[in-house]
């Protein structure tokens, strides 16, 4: 990871997605956000919201994710807002909308480091996405979650390690160790 051309984006950590599956990872997005934000370098803030006649609603039957409350970035997060790089609103699982593929082009990002709620679509889906739009993605695997539980969350990290490379999924005090340095990642290392 070449922290220099990175950004940090934090997929989803809403009040709606948290849940006693995945409460125990916003501390440790929250702990992400605070040690990027510190070391200077730039942090995205995606924001999912169900839209009525959505394809969750038409054919999962899922219709949460429409009110304020359930579409509020966690407490924790809210001191970030106004100093992050962007907030993307979305009505699609990918976070890689065409807002954030222009400021990621305008600032010459070449990595993604992703982390949020849930593991197994909004984050999977934004760094597969990133993948074939030529960046580099790597997911923080202990900075996200699924609603859905462990297992759901392992599925996810299981199709990430096949899909985009085993090398890209790293930890907390892994992306720790890259902003102490000040330098970027030899190949592999973060893995």
């Amino acid at each position: 990871m070449d922290v220099r051309t990175a950004a940090l984006v934090v997929v989803d950590v809403q009040r709606g997605f948290v849940n006693g599956n995945s409460e125990h990872a916003v501390p440790q997005v929250v702990r992400l956000v605070e040690m990027w934000s510190a070391a200077g370098r730039p942090v995205v803030f995606a924001r999912f919201r169900n839209a009525p006649g959505s394809p969750y609603e038409r054919i999962s039957g899922w219709t949460r994710l429409r009110t304020a409350e359930e579409q509020a970035l966690v407490e924790g997060l809210q001191p970030f807002v106004d100093s992050a790089a962007l907030l993307v609103d979305k009505t699609v699982s990918s976070a890689l909308t065409e807002d954030l593929v222009r400021v990621v082009d305008e600032r010459g990002w070449t990595d993604l480091v992703l982390c949020g709620i849930d593991t197994d679509s909004c984050v999977y889906d934004t760094a597969v996405a990133a993948y074939h739009g030529g960046l580099t993605p790597w997911i923080v695997t202990d900075a996200c979650a699924s609603t859905g539980g462990a297992e759901v969350h392992e599925a996810a990290l299981l199709l990430a390690r096949r899909n985009i490379g085993v090398h890209q999924l790293l930890t907390v005090d892994q992306v720790a160790g890259v902003l102490a340095s000040g330098v970027p990642a030899p190949e592999g290392a973060c893995a």
